[in-house]
């Protein structure tokens, strides 16, 4: 099956990099036997970004590729060296593209209001052993794990940005009349829906440039699916004007122009959110004897319905003039009443789980086989369950610090929870699960925290001999030279020896 050139749908998935691990690091030098953490933090992971470009007129690009996944970032290194930051991916899609989540159905961003949007984040790098060390902890053996980039799939839709809209029966001469007012080259045949999909143009008139679309044919019933108008409509959301085409030389028994303009005219109030769009009438094809006839007989009844109307020929250019000026007033105006908003960045985020300022909460739910858990959900307490390596005992006891420091623990506590109980900490239906293990008081001494090696705290059996050796000497010092502190000790040092050599020279001699 081929594949089509213009594509205004596409279901796009994208996949952030993620972050990259910290580094548990000693550095290690000879004569340095404890060099102290040098562990490097990992690098973030790339985002996936949605950037507007008005150069692009169709989504095919992800119609043929539709998978799209950002770099991840790299491992932190021993030496203080960080990881390398994940590139981020720039997807350029036509401006005026609705981003909708496909799971919720939430619309993230509209790319005719915004430059771009990042609609799958990074994953943050892990923090390396360096990073986390402290006055209490100073040698950790850990580091904390990159997080996850963001998933998701994503709906772009194409509601083409354009001044004016071209509306009308197929074969009504919309796109010949695009023809005629702008370079534009649509395709042009004398048989229905010859348009497959929207033309644009673009329009000069006097200091005023403007861009005209027209939507494939519309026939009645076009709002309920019939024809190709159903899948178009959305194109003439934007436009600023809408001007009617009708073909006053149609051969098609029944149709006449007021009757083709009523029809035309309850299709776009079925669509709905048009109503506030001026509108022209153009009654076209007047090159033809018995259509310029008709064309002065119905403009009356137009006009008297509220519309101005603009006879004209495509073929001969007859009217067009008064119809290109007619487009750009009302362009000027509706500009003019619209205030340039500043270009803006959208980054999509998880919402918070927390409410009332809280960081966390807390339910005691059942799981389902005729127990209970503690639920604790919350950015933070989830984001530190993620970075953190449960192969490590020292990494898992740094994170209950911070869990408790954070309040967890007296509120569940306080909420009734005794040691042992189920605690599930994350989203989803794979929560990490912990056995309630609360920090102990054992009378005036609390018990070392958890995550702490007291092995650092502990002298050294080198450190302890060379101290002894210190104080010897500094006592030894201090006795002979007594209260003077002017004396010169090493003068009394090699005085002192002398008599005690000689001493024992005469003991020896007797």
């Amino acid at each position: 099956m081929a594949i089509p050139s213009f594509v205004d749908r596409a279901r796009l998935t994208v996949s952030a990099g993620n972050g990259g691990h910290g580094c548990a690091s000693v550095h290690r030098e000879k004569f340095k036997p404890l060099g102290g953490p040098d562990g490097g933090n990992g690098g973030n992971g790339g985002s996936v970004i949605l950037r507007a470009d008005p150069g692009l007129t169709t989504l095919v690009d992800y119609h043929r590729q539709s998978v799209r996944k950002a770099q991840n970032g790299q491992p932190g290194m021993g030496g203080h060296r960080n990881g390398a930051n994940g590139e981020d991916i720039v997807l350029m899609v036509p401006q005026g593209t609705i981003v909708t989540d496909e799971r919720t159905g939430r619309v993230l961003a509209d790319l005719g209001e915004v430059d771009e949007v990042v609609v799958a984040g990074g994953g943050k790098g892990g923090l390396g052993n360096a990073a986390l060390a402290s006055a209490a902890r100073k040698a950790p053996g850990f580091a904390l794990l990159g997080e996850e980039g963001d998933e998701r799939i994503v709906d772009l839709e194409l509601k083409v940005l354009a001044d004016i809209g071209l509306v009308g029966y197929p074969s009504a001469g919309k796109s010949s009349l695009i023809a005629a007012i702008s370079a534009a080259k649509p395709k042009i045949a004398d048989y229905p829906f010859t348009t497959l999909v929207p033309n644009l143009g673009v329009v000069v008139a006097g200091e005023t440039t403007f861009t005209v679309a027209d939507v494939p044919g519309l026939i009645e019933g076009a709002s309920e699916g019939r024809g190709l108008g159903h899948d178009f409509l959305r194109h003439i959301e934007r436009c600023q004007a809408i001007v009617h085409v009708i073909d006053c030389a149609t051969w098609e028994p029944g149709r006449e122009p007021l009757g083709d303009l009523q029809v035309i005219e309850k299709e776009l109030a079925n669509y709905g959110g048009l109503e506030d769009r001026p509108r022209l009438v153009a009654l076209n094809k007047i090159d033809v004897p018995d259509a310029r006839d008709l064309a002065e007989i119905v403009t009356p009844d137009i006009e008297a319905a509220g519309y101005r109307v603009f006879p004209i020929s495509t073929k001969t250019g007859q009217g067009l003039t008064k119809l290109i000026f007619a487009m750009a007033e009302i362009v000027r105006e509706r500009r003019a009443e619209m205030t340039a908003a500043p270009p803006r960045r959208i980054v999509i985020r998880p919402e918070p789980v927390a409410s009332s300022g809280r960081e966390f909460t807390i339910k005691r739910q059942g799981d389902g086989e005729g127990g209970f858990v503690w639920r604790v959900r919350g950015d933070k307490p989830e984001r530190w369950v993620r970075q953190t390596d449960f192969g490590n005992d020292e990494a898992v006891g740094y994170l209950a610090d911070r869990l408790n420091r954070l309040g967890i623990e007296d509120e569940l506590l306080a909420m009734g929870a005794t040691p042992g109980d189920a605690v599930a900490i994350g989203a989803g239906e794979h929560p990490v699960v912990f056995d309630f293990a609360p920090q102990v008081d054992t009378g005036a001494e609390l018990l070392s925290r958890r995550g702490e090696d007291q092995r650092l705290e502990e002298v050294r059996p080198s450190v302890r001999r060379r101290r002894e050796l210190d104080a010897a000497y500094h006592a030894a010092r201090d006795e002979l030279v007594g209260h003077d502190r002017e004396a010169d000790w090493r003068e009394l040092h090699r005085q002192a020896l002398a008599d005690e050599l000689s001493h024992d020279f005469d003991e020896d001699g007797e």
